[in-house]
């Protein structure tokens, strides 16, 4: 089966599983079984490697937070829209469900309302996270859980055909991994729809990130315990993420306008390619330092690079956008280079770049944004003069990188 019908198909699938999903958790408010909460704690606390922990359907009510820490452990629901766990009444833990653990599958369930994180795995290889849905049924809000789907100093992880939706920082979000690949999943109403953070080799294809502040996000952090680079964002649809941003004041992506499409910040060797891109009100496209993202940059250590490089964007189907962006100053910087009723060009960059790495008084093409993209346009705001005169580039941007290799996933997880 050709790959555009596969992705027909699961995105079809994945739209069918979220009605029935906001259905049943509209109906339903009570657990179909009062004592699951007991029963699902010590088949967790009593797993075994190879065991399977079938959920089964119906809607169920916990407290607390849920936690594992055996290898080898299967948890698999009978759907996203069959087996729902909800956390709405939460008192106790920081997420719903806490993995520490290696080679864990998680597949065909829901989580819900849950008080922070919804799911979250630290610190695990060979990792499998399949049509799980996380969502806060309130919609876009300030007090909802931070992260969706948080892998986090993990390796060799897959994750496919999930659902997220509506959580105060990333619905589906990589950081401080290796090997990943995140394809054919569905971000909707979060602040960051897909967050990749300071992870070493990844793709991502195959995903809808709409309503989301920003759709897709590439960032380096400084003081965490690893960099990242070399990340591939192709065949994806970005398209409307013009919700307003919810996320808590002083994380990263609160500084995020609303209307960002794909958002990369600090990060080296992202290729953007073969994608989507459309009505994202402030720019379809944004590359940028931390000089200019409102992150605090008191304490950064001293061997941190806050220069995006290497970024390589070519063949993307760009469409509207840049039309009315998120913001007084972005407002303003419109109007000056476009005019009241234009747009922000396609691709918007903040300009910093490290001039202890010019050679003949320029950057090489291997450190530059590099653009192939028919008419697309750069527009370059002048961040280091503190925007005073930006401008449409239309040159310095034609080049060409050598193209990322695809991720192999090993073992278990190798297709």
């Amino acid at each position: 089966m050709k790959y555009w019908v596969v992705k027909f198909w699961v995105i079809s699938t994945m739209a069918l599983a979220f009605t029935a999903c906001g259905k049943q958790t509209a109906e339903e408010t009570t657990p179909a079984d009062a004592s699951y909460q007991e029963t699902l704690m010590v088949q967790l606390l009593d797993a075994k490697p190879g065991d399977v922990i079938d959920i089964p359907e119906g809607v169920f009510a916990f407290d607390r937070s849920l936690s594992l820490t055996v290898d080898g452990v299967t948890i698999r629901g009978q759907g996203m829209d069959k087996s729902v766990l909800s956390f709405k009444n939460q008192v106790a833990g920081a997420e719903g469900l806490l993995v520490t653990a290696n080679d864990f599958t998680i597949e065909d369930l829901a989580i819900e309302d849950t008080k922070g994180d919804a799911l979250k795995i630290s610190e695990g290889e060979n990792i499998i996270i399949r049509r799980v849905r996380t969502e806060w049924t309130g919609g876009p809000k300030t007090s909802n859980g931070a992260y969706g789907i948080y892998p986090v100093q993990t390796k060799n992880v897959l994750m496919e055909e999930n659902v997220a939706i509506a959580a105060a920082d990333a619905g589906l979000y990589i950081g401080q991994s290796q090997n990943v690949i995140v394809r054919n999943n569905r971000a909707e109403y979060n602040v960051a729809g897909i967050e990749i953070e300071n992870t070493f080799d990844a793709d991502v294809y195959g995903n809808v990130a709409t309503k989301n502040t920003g759709g897709i996000l590439v960032f380096n952090m400084p003081n965490l315990k690893q960099p990242g680079a070399r990340t591939r964002v192709f065949n994806n649809e970005v398209y409307e993420n013009n919700t307003k941003n919810f996320g808590h004041e002083g994380t990263p992506v609160a500084s995020i306008p609303a209307g960002s499409g794909v958002v990369v910040n600090s990060n080296d060797q992202v290729e953007i390619f073969d994608n989507d891109i459309k009505d994202n009100k402030t720019a379809n496209v944004i590359i940028a330092s931390i000089f200019s993202s409102g992150i605090s940059q008191d304490g950064m250590q001293d061997d941190f690079d806050p220069y995006p490089e290497g970024i390589y964007i070519y063949d993307n189907r760009f469409e509207g956008g840049g039309n009315n962006p998120d913001g007084l100053e972005l407002q303003a910087l419109k109007i000056a280079v476009a005019g009241p009723m234009g747009s922000i060009p396609d691709i918007l960059w903040d300009g910093y770049v490290d001039e202890e790495k010019f050679v003949d008084g320029a950057l090489p093409d291997d450190m530059r944004p590099c653009v192939q993209n028919g008419e697309a346009k750069v527009l370059n705001v002048d961040g280091p003069n503190n925007n005073k005169s930006p401008r449409i580039v239309d040159d310095g941007h034609d080049c060409a990188l050598e193209k990322l290799p695809a991720i192999t996933l090993t073992g278990a997880l190798a297709e």
